[in-house]
């Protein structure tokens, strides 16, 4: 089961955010959250597998500067 870890503000931090966990190994998939098509204004889910949640999270904070 995929599992929502974050909701980036837009298209290109989303694609930063997968590319970061894409590195780490993690499996990765983005879901807009808008069903309107608004040209990479739009939040998107970033959703990661179940097993991976808490080091998926762990990574993003980490990249984030949390």
């Amino acid at each position: 089961m995929w599992t929502v870890i974050y909701i980036a503000p837009n298209d290109d931090m989303a694609e930063k955010c997968k590319e970061v966990l894409t590195c780490e190994g993690v499996l990765v998939q983005l879901r807009s959250v808008s069903v309107a098509q608004c040209s990479g204004h739009c939040s998107v889910e970033i959703l990661v597998p179940e097993l991976e949640v808490e080091e998926a999270h762990q990574i993003l904070t980490n990249y984030m500067g949390q």
